[in-house]
């Protein structure tokens, strides 16, 4: 039986055949990623609860350590009073790891963090943000108020017996402490009165919800 072609169509010339060769595989080469990966900073040698010697520092790579050494030695409380998270500090690998072993070392450890200005964290991205997105029942972010300021310093209490301080903020000048309950003590009344104080930061719940 023959094909039906329409009386108004033409019939449709065969297109020719096309001859592909492969030339083969392509190597796909990635660039490298910009950003390298941080350095692990080291801790300082240094006890918490028993070296008693006051411990001076004047440029942020003297600080790491003694912040890395409080925050891994801790084993029931960590605050922190801090104009806007310090990136050049709190900002790495190193703290945030330690300070995730802290949390999840017992359900009773606790963080709390008092910032005068969280907006260039939460633009521009911080570690310990990331974190309390994870473990909100233990790390907890309040925002100082204005009206009620601790103090001027920056500073870092470890359970009963640490502290680093910067006295001036305009300053990387400061000490460490790793065994002075009584100093700390009296700047752990000041956190908690501030903490009393402190507000919801609106940008942070946003970041953190």
């Amino acid at each position: 039986m023959s094909e039906y072609v329409p009386e108004d169509t033409e019939p449709l010339d065969e297109l020719p055949a096309i001859e592909f060769e492969s030339p083969g595989r392509f190597a796909i080469n990635n660039p490298a990623p910009d950003v390298p990966e941080p350095e692990r900073w080291e801790p300082a040698p240094f006890v918490l609860g028993t070296t008693e010697a006051l411990q001076r520092f004047t440029l942020p790579e003297q600080i790491r350590p003694h912040a890395l050494a409080m925050v891994q030695q801790a084993r029931r409380s960590l605050c922190l009073y801090t104009p806007d998270l310090e990136p050049w500090l709190y900002h790495h690998s190193s703290i945030q790891q330690a300070c995730s072993q802290f949390l999840l070392a017992h359900p009773r450890n606790r963080l709390r963090i008092l910032v005068g200005d969280s907006s260039r964290a939460v633009k521009e991205g911080h570690r310990l943000l990331n974190l309390a997105r994870r473990l909100t029942s233990n790390l907890h972010i309040r925002k100082i108020n204005p009206d009620y300021p601790a103090s001027d310093p920056a500073f870092l209490l470890a359970d009963t017996s640490g502290l680093i301080l910067r006295p001036e903020l305009d300053s990387y000048g400061g000490y460490a402490l790793y065994r002075d309950p009584g100093r700390v003590r009296l700047r752990q009344a000041e956190f908690d009165r501030a903490w009393d104080s402190s507000l919801s930061d609106p940008d942070l719940r946003s970041f953190l919800l």
